[in-house]
């Protein structure tokens, strides 16, 4: 069922429910436009960073704040820890990791961003980010094929390690959060690594370059399952992956979605459930169970590349006195925002 949708200033890319108790009804977005050299003007990147305050039962998609920026790859909210304020992480085009604080006025209804910290970690372009559990490390994939991991402590960003880990761009990037000393990346070369950073330099702990037969697009672990572990590829195939042998990791199933899969988000709350980012075939949501990935949902009302794709963390009553889960979805080209419910991913009453 749709809720709500607008359009953005520039290409859409990705959208992030903010995940703290206080504030789950802020949906943040990010756009990256290229600007095509005119004349002698050089060619750039333009972006900006929207927040939205969602609210299903009435159908609210209402613009709070937006910030213009460089080109915008990836932004990720911060884990919830016991005394964590949200804090939105984005990586940019010009080679950028930024920190914003989320102000909350309460002279005012809304909420707006303030920058807290910057750092220039590359010539490259940051293309992914991913943070730590405790919030303290954020790695970050680059255009260039490396992986550098920022340490955060207060507002001050500084680089814990960096290395060359693929050949071509560093599309995804992802903390074991179970063991959050492996850091697994994934790359246009096909490859699917798994990186041990107690060592110095990391060390690779495995690199699998056959399952995929094109780029790794995203990798997300299981929260919930210390063995599973999910990729998607431009092949158009989301696998499912059991880690338990960190040396060798296996395949368990996979599924064609029809579209290179850019992004996965795990349910909230039922960690057998996926929300699936197909690219040229629009939305996914995919049930795994017993060895078995299906997909129990579709949702095409974008005339786009399909990139940004989450959960809202919080659920939206239904006049029944039931809950209902909430979706927001972006598409590139035509700069769509859309906020929907799905029909079958196990709405509770």
């Amino acid at each position: 069922m749709d809720v709500a949708h607008c359009y953005l200033d520039g290409n859409a890319d990705a959208v992030e429910f903010c995940p703290h108790e206080a504030f789950r009804n802020i949906l943040a977005a990010s756009t990256y436009t290229l600007q095509e050299r005119v004349g002698d003007q050089q060619q750039s990147r333009s972006g900006s960073i929207s927040l939205f305050d969602v609210d299903p039962g009435s159908h609210r998609l209402e613009l709070l704040h937006r910030l213009e920026t460089t080109g915008i790859f990836d932004i990720k909210w911060n884990p919830i820890g016991d005394h964590s304020s949200p804090l939105l992480a984005l990586a940019d085009a010009d080679g950028y990791l930024r920190i914003y604080n989320l102000l909350d006025v309460s002279s005012a209804p809304g909420a707006f961003l303030r920058e807290s910290s910057s750092m220039h970690v590359s010539s490259s372009m940051c293309l992914y980010l991913d943070w730590n559990p405790s919030a303290t490390s954020i790695s970050v994939g680059l255009s260039d094929g490396s992986v550098s991991i920022i340490s955060l402590c207060g507002s001050q960003l500084s680089v814990q390690k960096e290395w060359k880990a693929h050949e071509f761009e560093l599309w995804t990037t992802c903390f074991d959060i179970h063991q959050p000393y492996l850091v697994y990346t994934g790359s246009d070369d096909c490859r699917f690594s798994g990186w041990d950073l107690r060592n110095s330099p990391s060390t690779l702990a495995f690199q699998n370059s056959k399952a995929h037969k094109m780029g790794v697009c995203c990798i997300v672990k299981n929260p919930n399952d210390p063995f599973a572990l999910l990729t998607g590829s431009y092949d158009e195939h989301l696998r499912v992956w059991d880690v338990r042998s960190i040396s060798k990791p296996v395949i368990e199933t996979s599924i064609c979605l029809g579209g290179g899969v850019w992004r996965i988000k795990y349910h909230p709350f039922s960690s057998d459930v996926v929300l699936a980012a197909c690219m040229h075939n629009g939305f996914a949501v995919v049930k795994m169970k017993g060895g078995i990935a299906e997909v129990i949902e579709t949702y095409s009302k974008h005339g786009s590349l399909a990139y940004g794709a989450d959960w809202q963390r919080g659920r939206s009553d239904r006049g029944d006195g039931g809950k209902d889960d909430v979706v927001a979805t972006c598409s590139f080209y035509d700069r769509l925002l859309r906020v929907w419910i799905p029909e079958k991913c196990g709405a509770t009453s």
